[in-house]
């Protein structure tokens, strides 16, 4: 199941399309998430969707309008076995922002924070930077979803680093995209591991790039506790949606 969680509803019909066609790309559910402080509210807020569902192409979307906090959202993707999520963002904030980052800490699936100002999402050409990190490799199999089922064109942006790790994993994506014969190149990046997510979404802009596969932040620490982590940053920065994909502990020793 695609599904895509709403903030605002009067602003919300290019993260709806966006995700709507995904799921029909996909072959999946679609489904409509809101969450309200009260049973009222949860009320006026089901209504509001169901007249956008009413009047566009989401007639058969599964409405969940639930009286819950921002922090049983992942608890809720896991119950219903969602395999991506859209996440809405009216207020291109660093707070707005955090919060969502905050709540998706726990997903095992990948999430997309999608502004308003975003129009609807453009999947010909995909963006992947490569860094030294092993659990790179889980971004993988989501540019291989866009490349087999959307038709993308994925670009491979390993890091410039002295070492070998960057170069390793990007070959190992390689030979999964030539198993499903993709289109797809590979372009070395000018920055290093630790500023090519930053040379990546100056990138996407500049080519014209739909969508930046990036890996979220292992864990915080204080400097990201206090200034913020890498992926709010770019976020707030970035003019094309980026798709985050969490660090799986239970897959890698994280001690590189």
């Amino acid at each position: 199941m695609i599904a895509i969680y709403l903030e605002n509803t009067q602003t919300a019909l290019y993260a709806l399309q966006s995700a709507f066609s995904l799921s029909k790309s996909l072959k999946k559910e679609f489904a409509i998430i809101a969450f309200a402080d009260s049973e009222n509210e949860a009320e006026n807020i089901r209504k509001n969707v169901e007249n956008i569902v009413g009047i566009t192409e989401f007639s058969d979307a599964k409405i969940i309008v639930q009286n819950k906090n921002l922090s049983e959202l992942s608890d809720l993707c896991e119950q219903l076995e969602i395999s991506f999520l859209f996440i809405q963002l009216s207020e291109n904030r660093s707070k707005s922002i955090q919060k969502y980052l905050n709540a998706c800490r726990d997903l095992r699936i990948p999430y997309l924070i999608y502004k308003d100002s975003f129009s609807t999402l453009n999947l010909e050409k995909v963006l992947v930077p490569v860094t030294f990190l092993e659990e790179e490799y889980e971004k993988a199999q989501f540019a291989s979803a866009f490349g087999r089922f959307c038709n993308s064109e994925i670009c491979l942006f390993p890091a410039n680093d002295y070492g070998s790790k960057a170069r390793t994993t990007t070959e190992k994506m390689a030979n999964l995209f030539d198993k499903f014969a993709l289109n797809y190149t590979v372009e070395k990046a000018e920055k290093d591991s630790f500023k090519v997510e930053k040379e990546t979404v100056a990138k996407a802009e500049k080519e014209n790039f739909g969508i930046v596969l990036l890996s979220a932040s292992r864990d915080y620490g204080l400097d990201d506790t206090l200034f913020g982590p890498k992926e709010r940053h770019l976020i707030k920065k970035s003019v094309v949606p980026i798709l985050l994909v969490n660090p799986r502990g239970d897959l890698y020793a994280l001690c590189d």
